[in-house]
């Protein structure tokens, strides 16, 4: 207020607003936050970790799950593994600033990731340094319902829509490696993608 020399109601009529459209968020005890906003291309291959870093926020993640499992059917079929195979599973929240922004789930083969537990923040900095890295990708996008669970981890209301993406990651020599189902948050995320005629 007293920078922009208005009265201190004209200022929180303008942070009401602000909040309203979601370019703000307020948290009790702590004060008032830029929301963290992706704007994420549809055509460029990139990791969370450095779409956030490239535009200014800190990434983080909360882990909830770093194992070796079985792989179920899909997975088995998706990444073309065979009956006795075992894969390295991650399930974590992804975090812009402390923000939830996204619930992640992702299935490599052991060949591909044989230890989980060395993923701290990059999956894709890991695959990198061990020269396993993502050439491709084909990403599928839907909208769903966050049920009673998903709603709880994405910390949003039940029945909220989210942006569902299933990526299938691919090595230079077309072997399927990654598959990952991302659940976004609507109110963090936009996605683009520019056409041409």
């Amino acid at each position: 207020a007293d920078t922009l020399n208005v009265s201190r109601i004209t200022a929180r009529k303008a942070l009401d607003c602000l909040a309203e459209l979601g370019l703000i968020r307020r948290s009790r005890g702590s004060g008032t936050f830029i929301t963290p906003r992706l704007n994420q291309s549809l055509t460029r291959l990139v990791s969370f970790t450095e779409l956030l870093t490239q535009r200014g926020f800190t990434p983080s993640s909360q882990w909830l799950e770093r194992k070796l499992a079985t792989p179920n059917a899909e997975e088995s079929m998706r990444l073309g593994l065979g009956a006795d195979a075992q894969v390295a599973r991650l399930k974590r929240l992804r975090l812009a600033d402390e923000v939830v922004m996204a619930v992640e789930d992702s299935c490599l083969p052991v060949s591909v990731l044989p230890d989980p537990q060395s993923v701290e923040t990059s999956l894709y900095a890991v695959l990198e340094a061990s020269g396993k890295s993502m050439a491709r990708a084909l990403q599928h996008v839907t909208a769903i319902n966050a049920d009673a669970e998903l709603a709880v981890l994405a910390e949003v209301p039940e029945g909220q829509a989210l942006l569902k993406i299933t990526r299938l990651g691919y090595l230079a020599d077309g072997t399927p490696a990654e598959l990952t189902v991302t659940y976004c948050r609507t109110d963090y995320y936009d996605f683009m993608v520019e056409l041409t005629r």
